[in-house]
């Protein structure tokens, strides 16, 4: 099988809605420090779009989980592979994902982050497919809302390819 990859949002439109968000975000922090979470790795080119567009004051931090099971269900447990290097406490804090699917991992994340008592906390996320959802989770700054399709680019991957890609694409799959 190879894959190709088909324009679903074009670069133009995602930086004009990364845009907005930011518009957003800076306006509900106002006077504010704003304490960016960035989930590894699909997260990290939306988290320095968005960061460059806030106008308030912003810090950075960066996690990377991983849900095991088999190759094709996550099993539901999730592991830190990497914590935070920074205490939490007192922070206006905003996880930045770059797609909430089922949110089994984001809903233990978020839970695991609230006992650090930040001042508060948020969920910034690029893309969202509420069909797939299994875990309430709910996102306070969404890009875009997406059907069931598999999405790659704007650090979304298709086995660790495509991440680099300025717009968001759809894999379709064709015989070689």
């Amino acid at each position: 099988m190879k894959e190709k990859i088909r324009i679903f949002l074009p670069e133009q439109e995602v930086n004009t809605r990364i845009a907005e968000l930011a518009a957003r975000i800076s306006e509900d922090y106002a006077g504010k420090e704003v304490h960016l979470i960035c989930v590894l790795k699909g997260s990290i080119f939306f988290m320095c779009e968005l960061a460059k567009r806030i106008t308030v004051p912003v810090t950075m931090d960066f996690m990377s989980v991983s849900s095991y099971g088999n190759d094709t269900k996550s099993s539901g447990i999730v592991r830190i592979v990497k914590d935070l290097d920074e205490p939490l406490e007192g922070k206006h804090a905003i996880v930045i994902e770059d797609i909430v699917d089922s949110g089994r991992t984001l809903s233990y994340l978020l839970e695991i982050l609230k006992k650090r008592n930040p001042a508060s906390l948020r969920l910034c996320t690029l893309l969202d497919k509420p069909d797939r959802r299994v875990t309430d989770v709910e996102t306070d700054y969404t890009g875009f809302n997406i059907p069931d399709e598999f999405v790659v680019g704007y650090g979304l991957d298709y086995a660790q390819k495509y991440r680099n890609l300025p717009f968001i694409g759809i894999v379709e799959f064709t015989e070689e």
